[in-house]
Order: C-alpha cells, then structure tokens, then sequence
C-alpha cells in the first residue's frame, strides 16, 4: 500500500513539473488547443501604429493594424515592427497570452517583404529587458488590460491609436 501511494505522489510531483510557458496550456487549467492560424500579409507602412517603448531605445516600434487579431484561444496576435534610424527593420507575427503572461514568435520578416516561419516557437515569458522590452510594453498598456486580453481587435486597435488600453497595470 506504501508503494503504491508513493507511486501516485511522485507521478502527482511530476506532472506538475513543467517549465511555465513551455507548452501552450502551462499555467492554467482547461486551457483551449491554440488554433492555426494563417501568417497574415506582410505589414504596409501605411498600416503601422507606432507606440512608445523608452526614449532611450534606438528603435522606432510599430504594430501592423492590419495583422491585429484576438482569438478564441485567448491569444492576441500582432505582427511587430522594429525600425532604427537607419531604416533597418526586424519584423515578426507574434502572438501574445495575457493570462500566462507569455508570447510566442511564428514568423520573422525576410527582406524581399515576405515570411520566414520559425520551425520550433515555443511559449516564452514575457519579461522587461533589452531583447523584449517591446512586449512587455505591448502587454501592460495595451492588449492586456488587469493582465486579461483586450475584448477584440477594435479594443486593441483603440488602445494602440491613443496610447493606453482603459488601464494601464505595472510590469510585475
């Protein structure tokens, strides 16, 4: 009877034993498959919504309005621009899940304007340095209101265009 209890302790010890943002449903019970979802066309400078990260960053950050979508799998995704004063730019599609505070990349620009797909993005934490300052900024002032995504693409969208979504929360 000791074997078996202590059995079924380890296996409960074990399977609680993943890496937060490691797959797609950690953190949360009850978690929905992530849909597929289409890359979407490569963003137009017309269609670019720039937002503040520091003044101190050497990048100019734009979201592409036309990629902007917040799904029933409870992820935002965006595709992101990052430009420096030179006119270089890093774009990526990303998608972001407030309540696990996470962020995954599933494609990066190529310079002919069409998409490089990554072969292993995995869910990584969203955190405030120098490689990801731009996602903690887009997940505190705008698609993550009280750490919950914004309610659709136009809360999302207005968020961008005014420079706050209805509540903007401290980095944590």
């Amino acid at each position: 009877m000791r074997a078996v209890f202590a059995l079924l302790l380890i296996l409960s010890f074990s399977a609680g034993a993943q890496t937060p943002g490691a797959e797609y449903g950690s953190g949360s019970r009850n978690r929905r498959a992530e849909a597929q979802v289409p890359l979407p066309q490569y963003p137009k400078p017309e269609d670019y919504l720039s937002f503040e990260v520091s003044a101190t960053t050497p990048f100019d950050f734009f979201v592409d309005a036309k990629s902007v979508s917040v799904s029933t799998d409870d992820v935002v995704r965006y595709t992101v621009v990052a430009e420096s004063a030179s006119g270089a730019k890093n774009v990526s599609f990303e998608g972001m899940r407030c309540s696990d505070k996470v962020f995954r990349i599933y494609a990066v620009g190529r310079s002919d304007n069409t998409w490089s797909e990554v072969r292993d993005s995995s869910w990584q934490p969203i955190t405030v340095d120098q490689r990801n300052v731009q996602r903690a900024v887009l997940y505190r002032d705008f698609f993550c209101p009280f750490a919950g995504n914004v309610a659709d693409i136009g809360e999302a969208l207005r968020a961008l265009r005014t420079g706050a979504s209805r509540a903007v929360i401290p980095y944590y």
